[in-house]
């Protein structure tokens, strides 16, 4: 009798054959103690995917959808999953050797564990993850199927952009821990792009919208709504598509008091908002520095989450030079009062600190680097990755593994 798999890989591909079967062949030549099934979902591909992949790898369990459900679609991969575990993948992002197994040991030893994420290494070497605290990437997520089941799912109505904080928000409003871990490795074979789509564009304004709606408390959702318009207004600026950014803007608004009714019992409580969002840690942060004399500062990088930064300045009484960020700099253009700058326009003369004002570990550590470069004007980077975290070495060539499926 078959055995069961103790875990289930999923991954959702469109029009991409030559780049999903490369990362399939990974996939079937991984080495693990556990018993693992793969399941692709082919979001209606039309250069002939689903047929390479039955006639290479017939193993691979295909779901075949009749029209393209984005990166969402992998929720129909859970629907039919028999693994204890399941985890998401892009379908150009594997796991790195170990990396099953230690993701096991980690729900093994946390029953509460919901969901783990992994380290994502880039082709560059830099490092990718998400702007908040325990959120994690969606190209490489272990879940614990029981609580992914317990909160819904992924909500698939999303297409793309912003489902994990929709599902990470869920999960940790139902009681289950979300971590990212530092021996969970994931490479993205991920490609630059120097402009976004329109549809990115939609759906990033719409599903963010969504997201506040949904999940963040009373207290905070004003302010977080407030931002969130705007950093996407200022987003589309930049790329030019204002119509799609207005279409987004006025259908999660229609939709925005009944999706705050309808998802009221996952609403973050004090206590978890807190874990994500962090205002009370760096005004304590801020605090800290006051108490070291430090009077005037400039903060760094417009992250999302940059709102803690500055009200945790102003409540110890730092007086806010400027906030530099090259992406958002704009002539006029202030946030909540305080000028947004390009980086070789900022003048650094009476300023006590540099505030790194981003929470993504990765962003935070690229800004941190090209600040130390700049000057010796003290810098704190508060949410930056550990400099010895590193991508371990690949065990397996890409030929072996092609050769061994």
């Amino acid at each position: 009798m078959p055995t069961s798999p103790d875990i289930s890989i999923i991954l959702a591909t469109h029009n991409r054959r030559d780049v999903t079967l490369s990362t399939l062949h990974r996939l079937v030549a991984l080495r693990t103690e556990f018993q693992i099934e793969i399941i692709v979902v082919d979001n209606a591909s039309a250069d002939e995917t689903a047929d390479a992949i039955a006639t290479c790898l017939p193993a691979i369990k295909l779901i075949l959808l009749d029209d393209n459900h984005g990166s969402c679609a992998k929720a129909y991969g859970a629907d039919v999953a028999s693994g204890e575990y399941l985890l998401f993948l892009d379908d150009d992002s594997y796991p790195l050797p170990n990396s099953i197994d230690q993701m096991v040991s980690r729900f093994s030893s946390n029953p509460k564990l919901g969901a783990a994420g992994f380290t994502v290494h880039l082709p560059d070497g830099r490092r990718e993850s998400a702007a908040l605290p325990h959120v994690f990437v969606g190209c490489g997520v272990g879940l614990r199927r029981g609580a992914y089941e317990d909160v819904g799912g992924l909500d698939r109505t999303y297409f793309m952009q912003a489902e994990e904080y929709d599902l990470c928000f869920r999960l940790m409003a139902g009681g289950w821990d979300v971590e990212r871990f530092d021996d969970l490795h994931v490479d993205h074979l991920k490609t630059a792009r120097s402009r976004i789509s329109e549809r990115t564009c939609f759906y990033d304004t719409r599903n963010n919208l969504l997201v506040t709606a949904r999940y963040i408390p009373d207290a905070y959702e004003a302010i977080v709504r407030e931002d969130v318009l705007q950093r996407y207004r200022w987003i589309v600026q930049s790329q030019g598509y204002i119509a799609a950014n207005q279409h987004a803007e006025s259908e999660a608004l229609r939709r925005y008091d009944s999706e705050r009714s309808r998802f009221a019992k996952y609403r973050l409580s004090a206590a978890t908002f807190e874990k994500l969002f962090r205002y009370d840690e760096v005004t304590a942060r801020m605090r800290n520095l006051h108490a070291t004399g430090v009077r005037r500062i400039v903060l760094a990088d417009l992250g999302k989450n940059i709102y803690p930064f500055v009200i945790g300045a102003r409540q110890c009484g730092i007086e806010l030079a400027s906030i530099v960020d090259d992406n958002f700099a704009r002539i006029s253009r202030d946030y909540r009062g305080i000028g947004v700058v390009q980086s070789d326009a900022v003048s650094l003369d009476g300023i006590d600190a540099i505030v790194v004002s981003n929470m993504s570990p990765a962003h935070a550590t690229r800004t941190l680097a090209q600040w130390s470069k700049r000057t010796d004007v003290p810098i704190h980077a508060w949410y930056a990755e550990s400099p010895t975290l590193r991508r371990p070495s690949v065990v397996v060539p890409i030929e072996q593994a092609a050769n061994s499926a």
